[in-house]
C-alpha cells in the first residue's frame, strides 16, 4: 500500500509558521481601526515576499526531514502542471475550476505537505499561465494550499476505501470549495467598499458586526460561484477518482518515496582479482 509522504519536525514547523502569516494576513483587517488606511493591495507584495521563501523551507525542510527526494519534487511538478493546464479550462464560467478534484486527490495520497506545496505552486504556475497576477494571488495560493493540506488530513486509506472513501472525498471537496471560496471572499471584501450598509466592510466596527455583514455579502455575490465549483469538483470526484487515485498510489508505489536509500560497500575488482586465462583462452 502506498503511504502519504511523511511530515517531519521541521516541515511541520514551516508548515505552522505558513498557516499563522496566512491567518493574520487575511483576518488583521477585521482588527483595525478607522485610521489604519487598510487595503490587502499595499500588504498582498508583503505576504508575497514572505509567503515564496516559506514555500520553499517546507521543501527544503520536507527534504531534510527524508520525506521528499528528487522523484516526489518531479511529481510535484508534473502534478503542479496538470493542475494548471486544468484551471483555465473552466475558469470564469459560473466557478468551474476542474483543477480542485486533482487537488483533492493528490492531496490524499501523497499528504498534507506535499498537498499544500502543490496547491500553492499550482495556483502560482496557473496564475501567470492565465494572466491572473495581482493582489489577489498570494491569498489564493495560501487558500489552495490550506485545501489540498486538508485533503491530506483526512483519515487514512487504511481505514477508509472504495466508496466511502470517494464518497468522503467528494464530500470534502464540496465543503472545502465553499471555505476556499469564503476564505477568497474576506479577501476582497475589505477593499469594496460602497455596497450598502448590509453587506459593506466598516473599519473599526466590532468584529460580530462586520462578520454578519461578510456572511451577507457571501451570500449576495458569490453563493453561485462556489457552488458550481463544489458540484463539478463533486461530479468530478466521483467519476474520475477511482481511476486518478489508483494511477497516483500506483505511481507513488513504484517511486518508492519512503524507501531509505544504502550503498553497498563491494571491493572493487583490480586487474590482479581477475582470473588467469591460459593461452588457449580458458580460466585456470
Amino acid at each position: 500500500m502506498s503511504r502519504p509522504l511523511r511530515i517531519g519536525p521541521r516541515a511541520a514547523a514551516a508548515l505552522v509558521l505558513v498557516t499563522l502569516i496566512g491567518i493574520a494576513a487575511f483576518g488583521w483587517p477585521l482588527l483595525a481601526d478607522r485610521q489604519s488606511g487598510l487595503a490587502h493591495s499595499q500588504d498582498a507584495p508583503w505576504l508575497f515576499a514572505a509567503l515564496l521563501p516559506l514555500l520553499v523551507a517546507v521543501v527544503v525542510a520536507t527534504i531534510a526531514d527524508q520525506g521528499m527526494d528528487a522523484k516526489a519534487v518531479a511529481m510535484l511538478g508534473v502534478l503542479a502542471a496538470v493542475g494548471a493546464a486544468l484551471r483555465p479550462l473552466g475558469a470564469g464560467t459560473a466557478g468551474l475550476e476542474p483543477m480542485f478534484f486533482l487537488m483533492v486527490l493528490s492531496g490524499r495520497v501523497l499528504g498534507p505537505g506535499f498537498g499544500f506545496v502543490l496547491g500553492s505552486v499550482t495556483m502560482f504556475a496557473s496564475a501567470l499561465l492565465t494572466g491572473g497576477v495581482g493582489p489577489w494571488m498570494p491569498f489564493q495560493m495560501l487558500a489552495l494550499g490550506w485545501f489540498s493540506l486538508g485533503a491530506g488530513l483526512l483519515p487514512g486509506p487504511e481505514r477508509i476505501r472504495g466508496r466511502a472513501e470517494l464518497a468522503m472525498l467528494a464530500a470534502y471537496g464540496f465543503l472545502g470549495s465553499f471555505a476556499y471560496g469564503t476564505v477568497m471572499n474576506l479577501q476582497g471584501w475589505v477593499i469594496l467598499q460602497g455596497m450598502g450598509q448590509g453587506v459593506s466592510f466598516h473599519p473599526g466596527d466590532p468584529v460580530p458586526q462586520n462578520l454578519a455583514r461578510f456572511v451577507a455579502y457571501c451570500l449576495a455575490t458569490s453563493l453561485g460561484w462556489d457552488l458550481g465549483r463544489a458540484v463539478l469538483t463533486v461530479v468530478l470526484t466521483l467519476t474520475l477518482g477511482a481511476t486518478l487515485l489508483k494511477a497516483l498510489r500506483r505511481a507513488t508505489r513504484k517511486a518508492a518515496f519512503d524507501a531509505p536509500v544504502s550503498f553497498d560497500s563491494g571491493q572493487v575488482s583490480t586487474p590482479d582479482a581477475l582470473p588467469e586465462r591460459s593461452t588457449a583462452g580458458h580460466v585456470r
